[in-house]
Order: structure tokens, then C-alpha cells, then sequence
């Protein structure tokens, strides 16, 4: 095989001379039946070769040929589902690799990422052509596809389980993996919208944010706004043209923003680079959900970036803009001092800016600046030499550590997946030890994360604490700058309500590990004190439970026999109340009438009627209460709370009353709808319309027209324009609706339609 690039084209590959002038695939080989007529021309290796050459030495790039020519064979006559051949996709990523200056190796992992996967290529082909560590990677970006696997689910976790082991050794395969995904998330529109979704949400729980905790901070802002736009195309299209429309209306405050703020460093003598920018549109979603604000209520959808000479610069130019505009306080955040986990330094700042508006200010050196925009890649992007020298490596590694040492002790992949989730969220707080040493732990960690993360020995024995000199429970949440001293005891051992409160992966696991290594004997006899003690709270005792029943409830539970199901309650795998709950049918029936007079269902007997399904893990036949506070309806995010005599409580992860149930963590309980619902739910709207004749008339033929039932309706008079108009419907859940929201909103009567809490 030639390694020089003049190798003339095989039937059914793309183009692979390199001529001066680029030079178009023909329309047989790459058909593009889906593409607009003037979309640009595609990305040729000629086209990559032009770009490495720029960096890499002429062997490297010969070789990245030569590794093209090799992937172009393996995927020849295979074609994604856009009609395309193949070939493209790894050329692409093997382009966002290059804009990053990645090594040769890298370049050509990525051009044959899919071979072992998707072609009869093995891993031992691969070495013998382009060497052992090659191999590594493109092995380490393959999906486990030969392992047959229970769920989706299971093997999405070995999938990342994989891909963990891999990244401890090489931090390239996590880059190749993101690059991968960059691209099929350009690309997404050809699939199906079910494939996208999954796809998207894939990517919004995962690759954003392990590119973020990478500090690869353009990967992670444009897999977010790819994957909002998929997830909620609506909402993103909205959301772009407002903040186009504000852009046209605030670019003279930003422009006089940024002169007031370069002028001013240059009085006081300091040579700054100053740059506003506009945030990118899933952080401000972000923020407008977590916040329950509108967009006009998020001011700081502008920064401002000054990037100066030294560290110590920062901090004088922090000065300067704080006698400039005066700061908001406890919005400052110094990250040069600290830095996040993955490199990250950098001041920020808040201030109020000129016309009311506050502005956001990002501090930091030239170095500072290459690390936050490129985070691990930035090693290759600027530096060359040895890895193990780079600190921002070092941290990657040690987090991957972490991450390798918390999966070892996941019980399944369903607990792998959540400590992986927990992890790369993390809103960071910093506290001391009694030595000094700062410790990084995520917003809303307690003493017992802290222990944990101290050393597992540490946790394990863990009594008590003192925060800040003063005796402290272990639930206590640790806040910044708080000074913590563990007090443990050789007889201490891990309790399982610490699992309602912890909130650190590597907590979380470590108690799971002590506790399903406990002995059975023991762990039964805790489950039947929990289960004696459930059962005489509604009134029943253990005694009066026949064999029968116990059998029934065994069988349906799949549980083989009465100590084990004693050791699941003891260990914390099932609750005891829910146990409690179907081994007395008698108390169970009592709460079921109750819960049907709430929502009046006995005065109408049809199945559309009965009490929705809903799956809640762990809890099979549990009374089920939906709270009237909120009224939650399928697709509602929703919370359960488990409350005495009345089963569990459903509520919107919205509703004002969750705030004040957060005091009582240990009474909350993982939930979620099933997926086919037949029934029908109570939801409360309010319609606002012109005051005239015929208005209720065509509001009402709307909502029949979209097969809902009016339960109640009331008006309310605002003035002689205008009523306000109260309506409880009966709908099947969130979609149906927004289908009934958009219908009553077409028309013309109707000002304004939202739904209603309560």
C-alpha cells in the first residue's frame, strides 16, 4: 500500500488525491438526496492532510494517509443513514481533533474509531499496521457490542465502564469519544425522532458534562445548545430569537461597557485585553429553569472577558472594576486561588453594570484563558513534551481515579450510571481539615461526604464532627469555609439512612459496599426491627401476617425467601413502610378508599377513572396519593414523599411545598411514570380572553375537539374588556395538554392561557 498521497481513488471512496483545487466526490458515491442543493463542499482528506501539515511532521502525516486508505477499505460500502459513505464521519472527527492540534496517534485512532466496531477488524490488525498504542485507543472508543446484555441501560454503563479503564490509561480516548459524539450531534437530523432523543439526552446527561469537567469548554457549550435544540426545539428556537432580538438592542451598552472597562484599566496602567460575549442559549435556559425566571428577568445573558499578563495582574484588575461598577455581593468567586477540578482558574465577579443591568466579569492570564477554552487538550493545543508533567492532566487522571474506584464498588449499572450523573454535576464548596488542606466537595455535601472523602476508614467510623469548633450532627450540610474535625469510633459502623442524605458518588458507594457486606444474620435482624416497627404505625402487627400472605408477597416480590426479603429492608434496598403496606391488604384498602374520596373517583365508575399507574422503584402495591397542591400529570418531573396514611405523596419537582418537605430527606422516595398510562389526570388552567359573546362556547369546542373533559369551570371578571376564565380538565398527561394549551391559544378571543398550581 502507498503511503504517499497520489493514490488513485477506488470505486466507492471519497476522493483521496491531494490536489491544489478541491476536488468534488462524485454524485454515485456520495449521494445526497437529503442535502439542500448549495450545502457546502465536504471535508476531503486532502482537506486534513493541508491542515496537519501545519503542525505534524511530514511522516505523521503520511501515515494519518495511510490510516485513511486502511478505514476507507474496512467501511467500504457502508453508509450512514443520511445516504453518505461512512468514511466521511471518521474524517470529520478526526477534523475536530486536528483543530485541537492532537498528536498523529490521536489523528488516526480517530479516522479508524469504528473499525473494530462496525467491520470484521480486529484489534491485533490495527496494532500490527499502526502500532500497539493506536490500537489502544481505537479499542478503548469501541463499544462492548460481542456481550448480550440485560437492558439498554446495563450496557450503557458497561459501555462507560469501559471507556473509564480506557481513559485512566490515555486521557486521548475521552477526546475521541467527544469528538465522535460532536459530530453525530451535528448531524443528528437524519435519524428518527426517537433515536434523537435518546441521543440528546445521552449527551446532556454525560458528554457535555464530562467535556466540562474536562475544561474542553467548547465541546461541552456546543453539545449543550445541539442537545437542547434537539430535546426542545421549540423552547430553543424561542430562546435564540430573543436573545437575537436583545442582541440588537444591547449592543451599544456592550460596546460602551467594554470601552469604559478598557479605558479605565489603561488609566491605572494595565495592559488588558478586554472581549464581551454572549452566553451560550442552554445556559441561559439553565438558569431560566432554575430560577422559574422569564428571559427578560435574566440579566447577565452578557460577559465580559479580561485577560491580562500574570496572576497577580488579576487581582489588581479585579480592583479596578470594582471602584468601575460596584459588585453585588457574594458573587465573587476566586478560581486562581483555588482552582475547579478539572484546571480551571480564573476570578469571576458580578457587578452593577451601567442602565441597571448586571454584568458578569471573567479575570485571568493568557495561560489561564488556553487551559479554560481547550482544558485537557490544551496540552497538545500549546504544549509539547512530556503528559505526566501537565497538571491539568494530572487533575483528569485523578478524578478518573476516583471514578474507577467508585464503579468497582457499584452493586449494578443502575447504581454505576447514578454515581457517574452525581459526579459530573458537581456546584463546588471548599472547607478545610483541621491541618489546612482544602477539600472540594459538591454543593449540599454533609459530614459524612466529607469523611468519605477523607479516607473510607475514616467514614466508616464516623460518630460525629465538629464544624468550626462546635459539636455538629453528621447530616449537617457543610457550607464555604467551614472547618471540619471528623470524631469516629472503633465500634462505629456505616448506617443505611445515611444514604438519604449523602450526596458524593464516592459515599454513596462506599456505604452500599459496607452494607451488602454485612452479615446476613444481622442485616435481617435490623430489616424485621424496621418492618415490626413500619407495621405498628398503621396499627398491624408481624404476628398477625399469615404464611400465606408471606408467601404471595415473596413471589410477587421475586425474593426467594423471608430472610432475604428482612436483609433487602435491612440493607436499605427496600423500604420498610412500602413492605409494611402490602403485607396488611386491610390497612392498604382503608388508604385506598381515602385516596379515592380525594379526588371524588366514586362518582363516576369508569376505567378512565381508576388511580393512575405509576412505577416507583422498589415500592410495588404502595397507596399512591397525587398532591393537589401541584397536580402533577405524566410528564412532570415529580418527587414522592412517604407520609402516614397516605401512602406516597406526589408532587412536581416545582411545587412550592417540595421546599418545605426538604427538611425531612429521609422521607423522600425515588419516582417515575410508567410509560403507557390509560388514565386521566386532573390539571387546572387559566384562560384569559376578550369579554364577548360565544367566547366560552369556542373554548370548550377546543378542548372536546382535542378529546379532553371539562371537569370545572369559573370565571373571574378583571373588567369589562376582559375575563379571566378557570378551567379543571381531564387529560391523559404534559403533551396532551400543550396540544389543548395550543389549540385554545390559536384562537382569537383568547389573550393569554397558562397552567395553574393547585
Amino acid at each position: 500500500m502507498k503511503t504517499q498521497p497520489t493514490k488513485p481513488k477506488q470505486a466507492g471512496q471519497p476522493s483521496a488525491r491531494l490536489p491544489a483545487k478541491r476536488t468534488e466526490p462524485k454524485p454515485e458515491l456520495a449521494p445526497l438526496t437529503s442535502a439542500p442543493p448549495a450545502s457546502p463542499p465536504r471535508f476531503q482528506i486532502s482537506d486534513l492532510c493541508a491542515l496537519l501539515e501545519t503542525y505534524l511532521e511530514p511522516r505523521d502525516v503520511a501515515q494519518v494517509y495511510r490510516a485513511y486508505e486502511f478505514g476507507a477499505k474496512a467501511h467500504h460500502g457502508q453508509h450512514r443513514v443520511s445516504g453518505e459513505p461512512y468514511i466521511y464521519h471518521p474524517l470529520e472527527v478526526a477534523r475536530i481533533l486536528a483543530s485541537m492540534r492532537l498528536d498523529g496517534k490521536s489523528i488516526i485512532a480517530a479516522i479508524l474509531h469504528d473499525v473494530i466496531e462496525d467491520t470484521p477488524t480486529a484489534k491485533e490488525n490495527i496494532a500490527q499496521e499502526f502500532g500497539g498504542d493506536v490500537a489502544e485507543l481505537v479499542d478503548g472508543v469501541s463499544k462492548i457490542t460481542r456481550i448480550e446484555f440485560q437492558s439498554q441501560e446495563e450496557a450503557q454503563a458497561e459501555n462507560f465502564r469501559k471507556m473509564l479503564l480506557a481513559m485512566a490509561s490515555d486521557i486521548r480516548v475521552i477526546l475521541i469519544k467527544l469528538a465522535d459524539r460532536l459530530h453525530n450531534m451535528r448531524t443528528i437530523g437524519a435519524l428518527n425522532l426517537e433515536h434523537r432523543r435518546a441521543i440528546a439526552r445521552e449527551t446532556l446527561d454525560i458528554y457535555a458534562p464530562i467535556a466540562n469537567r474536562l475544561g474542553v469548554h467548547q465541546w461541552a457549550v456546543e453539545l449543550g445548545d445541539l442537545a437542547f435544540a434537539t430535546l426542545h426545539p421549540m423552547r430553543y428556537r424561542i430562546v435564540s430569537e430573543a436573545v437575537r432580538k436583545r442582541h440588537g438592542n444591547r449592543k451599544a451598552i456592550v460596546e460602551k461597557i467594554r470601552t469604559a472597562v478598557t479605558t479605565q484599566l489603561e488609566r491605572e496602567g494595565l495592559a488588558a485585553e478586554v472581549t464581551g460575549r454572549e452566553k451560550n442559549l442552554y445556559s441561559i435556559y439553565e438558569k431560566m429553569e432554575q430560577k422559574h425566571v422569564s428571559f427578560d428577568q435574566v440579566y447577565d445573558i452578557y460577559a465580559f472577558r479580561v485577560i491580562v499578563d500574570k496572576a497577580d495582574t488579576c487581582y489588581r484588575a479585579l480592583g479596578v472594576i470594582h471602584n468601575l461598577y460596584k459588585p453585588i455581593p457574594g458573587r465573587f468567586k476566586d478560581y486562581i486561588a483555588i482552582p475547579k477540578a478539572n484546571g480551571y482558574q480564573s476570578l469571576h465577579t458580578v457587578v452593577f453594570g451601567p442602565f441597571g443591568v448586571s454584568i458578569e466579569v471573567q479575570i485571568r492570564t493568557q495561560d489561564m484563558n488556553r487551559v479554560a477554552e481547550a482544558g485537557v487538550a490544551s496540552h497538545w493545543l500549546y504544549k509539547s513534551g512530556d503528559t505526566a508533567a501537565d497538571p491539568v492532566q494530572q487533575r483528569a487522571l485523578l478524578w478518573l481515579k476516583d471514578l474507577l474506584e467508585t464503579q468497582q464498588k457499584a452493586g449494578n449499572p443502575h447504581e454505576f450510571l447514578e454515581h457517574l450523573k452525581v459526579d459530573l454535576f458537581p456546584d463546588e464548596v471548599y472547607v478545610f481539615t483541621p491541618n489546612g488542606e482544602i477539600k472540594k466537595l459538591p454543593r449540599g455535601a454533609t459530614i459524612i461526604d466529607f469523611a468519605y472523602d477523607v479516607h473510607t476508614d475514616v467514614g466508616n467510623r464516623c460518630i460525629g464532627a465538629k464544624i468550626n469548633h462546635q459539636l455538629a450532627p453528621l447530616r449537617t450540610i457543610l457550607r464555604n469555609g467551614d472547618h471540619v474535625e471528623i470524631i469516629t469510633a472503633d465500634w462505629s459502623q456505616p448506617n443505611p439512612a445515611w444514604l438519604t442524605y449523602v450526596v458524593t458518588s464516592k459515599a454513596r458507594a462506599n456505604i452500599r459496599s459496607f452494607l451488602k457486606n454485612q452479615k446476613s444474620d444481622e442485616s435481617a435482624k435490623l430489616g424485621g426491627r424496621l418492618l415490626e416497627k413500619a407495621l405498628e404505625d398503621i396499627g398491624a402487627n408481624l404476628s398477625d401476617v399469615s404464611d400465606d400472605t408471606r408467601r404471595g408477597l415473596l413471589k410477587a416480590l421475586k425474593v426467594k425467601t423471608w430472610s432475604d426479603l428482612l436483609s433487602d429492608i435491612g440493607l436499605g434496598n427496600r423500604l420498610a413502610g412500602v413492605i409494611a403496606r402490602q403485607l396488611v391488604p386491610a390497612a392498604s384498602q382503608v388508604l385506598v378508599e381515602e385516596q379515592s374520596r380525594f379526588f371524588g373517583l366514586f362518582k363516576r365508575k369508569s376505567v378512565r377513572d381508576k388511580s393512575p399507574s405509576l412505577a416507583i422503584r422498589g415500592t410495588e402495591g404502595v397507596v399512591v396519593t397525587y398532591a393537589r397542591c401541584c397536580r402533577p400529570i405524566p410528564g412532570d418531573p415529580i418527587l414522592g414523599f412517604l407520609t402516614a396514611g397516605r401512602g406516597i405523596v406526589v408532587h412536581t419537582e416545582d411545587c412550592p411545598n417540595v421546599v418545605k418537605y426538604r427538611k425531612h430527606p429521609e422521607q423522600w422516595i425515588d419516582v417515575q411514570w410508567e410509560r403507557d398510562i390509560s388514565s386521566v389526570f386532573p390539571v387546572n388552567i387559566r384562560v384569559d380572553s376578550k369579554n364577548q359573546r360565544g367566547v366560552l362556547a369556542a373554548i370548550a369546542a377546543a378542548i372536546a375537539e382535542q378529546e379532553a373533559n371539562i371537569d370545572t369551570v369559573s370565571f373571574d371578571d378583571r373588567d369589562g374588556r376582559y375575563t379571566s376564565m378557570n378551567f379543571t380538565l381531564e387529560v391523559r398527561g404534559r403533551g396532551h395538554l400543550a396540544q389543548i394549551m395550543r389549540r385554545i391559544r390559536a384562537l382569537e378571543s383568547v389573550v393569554r392561557i397558562n397552567r395553574m398550581k393547585g
